[in-house]
């Protein structure tokens, strides 16, 4: 593992200071639904998990898009200057499931371009952070909100699967890894504490 801000202590031991991992996204990363998001949202129970290797920061925003003509893109948010001002050294990035809403997915052609936008405005940043997509997890049933569960599962998680190989970027595959469990999603699109539980893991496993 590399060493961040490796820093030469008193005895010539070394101190790395802990990465800096930035979790870009919407609602369900901002941890809507939960009874306690400060606690129970998925970048929380990473940070649990990842302990003092790394600092782990929520930057999601509800019902926020990745298309920029979207109805609330994200890219207008505090939250996405204040992620690119921390500099930081990770970036996990879950977007696309409100793009599913018939109002924004009108702007399907350019969903991958915004992408990819989204994507250099992080890796040219001074930091040169690692970034790692998420495709979108699943919606049960038909959905709420307006999202279209046909929509995520075959058009945008694919999407973010070519799009991360053809960068050489890493996938981690939400729609698989929460699939099969509708029980996690008491309102077919917000994942509850055990859904978040495995969101974090998954996260863990792709970081290390």
């Amino acid at each position: 593992m590399a060493l961040w801000g490796a820093v030469l202590l008193a005895g010539g031991s070394l101190w790395a200071a802990p990465q800096k991992v930035a979790c870009i996204g919407d609602s369900i990363t901002e941890g809507a639904g939960l009874a306690n998001p400060g606690t129970e949202s998925y970048p929380a129970k990473l940070q649990r998990l990842t302990g003092a290797e790394y600092q782990v920061r929520n930057y999601g925003v509800s019902g926020r898009t990745l298309l920029k003509k979207g109805d609330f893109p994200y890219w207008n948010e505090s939250a996405y200057r204040q992620s690119r001002d921390w500099n930081p050294d990770i970036v996990i990035i879950k977007l696309g499931t409100n793009d599913s809403k018939p109002q924004n997915w009108r702007y399907s052609t350019n969903f991958v371009a915004d992408f990819e936008a989204l994507i250099a405005s992080y890796t040219d940043l001074p930091s040169r952070p690692r970034v790692l997509l998420c495709t979108p997890c699943p919606v049960y049933g038909s959905g709420a909100f307006d999202i279209r569960p046909g929509v995520v599962a075959t058009n945008i998680a694919p999407a973010v699967r070519n799009l991360a190989a053809r960068l050489g970027l890493e996938v981690i595959d939400f729609l698989v890894g929460l699939a099969g469990h509708r029980e996690w999603f008491p309102d077919t699109v917000h994942p509850n504490s055990r859904g978040t539980t495995v969101m974090a893991a998954q996260v863990r496993t792709a970081l290390v």
